[in-house]
C-alpha cells in the first residue's frame, strides 16, 4: 500500500471519471445498476453522468486519489436537489431496448424502489460510497463519509440518511460505527422476497 495520504476531489464532467463513477455506484449498490442496464453499464451511467440536475450527475461526486489514481468514491445529495431530479437523463442514455428493462425492473421491485427514492425534507442522501479492494481498512471510506457529512451540514441539513441491503452486515456495522442507526425498512417485493433495504439516519 502506498504510504501517500489520500487526498479528495470533486468529480468533472468528463467520460473517464464517468467510467469510474459508474463502476462504484455498481459496487455499492451490489449490482443493482448491471442488472438494470445489462453489459453496457459503464458507458450508460458515465453518459448520464456528464450532465447536469439529476441524482447521477457529477455534481454530487467526490473521488479519493492516491498516487494520482482514484481510489475510492463518495456521491450524495439534498432532498430538494432529488426532488429536482428526473430519470429522463439516464433512460435516454440507455435507449429503447433498455428503458424497457428498467420499467419492468421498476414495477416488479416498486415496494423497494419506493422507500429508496422517498427522501424527507431536510434529509441529505447518502448515493452510494466505495473503496477499491487493496484499499480497503486504509481509513479511506471514513473520509469520504466524513466529508459528505460535512457537505451535508454546509446544505443545512438536519440528517444524514443512507440505504443498506438489509442482509449486508458488514456494511451496517461500519455505518453503525460512525454514528448511524437503523430508521426504517422496506416492504418485501412479492416476486423478489430477498430485495430489502434498511435506511440508516444520524442526526447532525
Amino acid at each position: 500500500m502506498s504510504s501517500e495520504p489520500p487526498t479528495l476531489r470533486p468529480a468533472r464532467p468528463v467520460l473517464d471519471d464517468g467510467r469510474s463513477y459508474a463502476g462504484y455506484l455498481d459496487t455499492a449498490a451490489e449490482g443493482f445498476f448491471r442488472a438494470m442496464l445489462g453489459g453496457q453499464v459503464e458507458r450508460i451511467v458515465a453518459e448520464a453522468f456528464l450532465q447536469t440536475g439529476h441524482d447521477l450527475s457529477h455534481e454530487h461526486v467526490t473521488f479519493a486519489e492516491r498516487d494520482g489514481r482514484i481510489v475510492g468514491m463518495v456521491s450524495g445529495y439534498t432532498a430538494e436537489e432529488h426532488a429536482q431530479s428526473s430519470d429522463q437523463v439516464l433512460v435516454e442514455a440507455a435507449g429503447p431496448a433498455r428503458a424497457a428493462r428498467m420499467a419492468i425492473l421498476s414495477v416488479v421491485g416498486r415496494p423497494v424502489l419506493q422507500f429508496l427514492e422517498h427522501v424527507p425534507e431536510g434529509d441529505f442522501y447518502l448515493q452510494a460510497v466505495a473503496v477499491d479492494d487493496h484499499q480497503r481498512g486504509s481509513g479511506i471510506g471514513t473520509m469520504l463519509i466524513d466529508h459528505i457529512e460535512a457537505r451535508a451540514k454546509e446544505s443545512g441539513c438536519s440528517r444524514l440518511v443512507l440505504d443498506v441491503s438489509a442482509d449486508n452486515d458488514g456494511a451496517r456495522r461500519l455505518y453503525e460505527r460512525l454514528g448511524m442507526t437503523v430508521g426504517a425498512e422496506s416492504p418485501h417485493p412479492p416476486l423478489m422476497p430477498n430485495m430489502r433495504a434498511q435506511r440508516m439516519v444520524k442526526p447532525l
